[in-house]
């Protein structure tokens, strides 16, 4: 298993920062997500509601604190989420494909963080349909 992802799904309570109000793979991942045991909680700074949940405008407003964070951005803004999880003391971040940089990952790495990136969490959170038949076939070529 890619290094970081066991610590980073054994969280109980994880933040989704990209969903939209309408779709998309932030959405996704939320609902696969909760569907699947977690506590998720969506964050976008332009949206009240996502998903029929309360949308939180930024990280540090979820109360309790969360433990992890999947960041579903665009790569030119993964390093501001990974600031904003620095500074509400989230230690693990998981950037999805095509959301991370190398300044996001370094960002991360540099502040202790636990950084997953280059993988697609629904192939590791408790696998499913298409995302479990490809799981089993990157693992039986080695590559998981």
């Amino acid at each position: 298993m890619r290094p970081g992802v066991a610590d980073f799904l054994s969280e109980e309570r994880i933040a989704v920062v990209g969903v939209s109000r309408t779709s998309g793979f932030g959405n996704a991942a939320f609902r696969a997500l909760r569907e699947k045991g977690w506590q998720v909680f969506p964050v976008n700074p332009a949206a009240d509601v996502v998903e029929g949940e309360p949308c939180y405008h930024s990280i540090a407003q979820v109360q309790p604190p969360v433990g992890a964070v999947l960041c579903v951005v665009p790569p030119a803004h993964a390093e501001h989420v990974v600031d904003d999880c620095v500074k509400a003391g989230v230690r693990k971040i998981w950037l999805q494909q095509g959301s991370e940089s190398e300044a996001a990952i370094r960002t991360g790495e540099s502040a202790g963080m636990t950084v997953v990136h280059h993988a697609c969490v629904l192939m590791y959170a408790r696998p499913s349909g298409l995302h479990r038949v490809h799981a089993w076939c990157r693992r039986i070529a080695g590559h998981l």
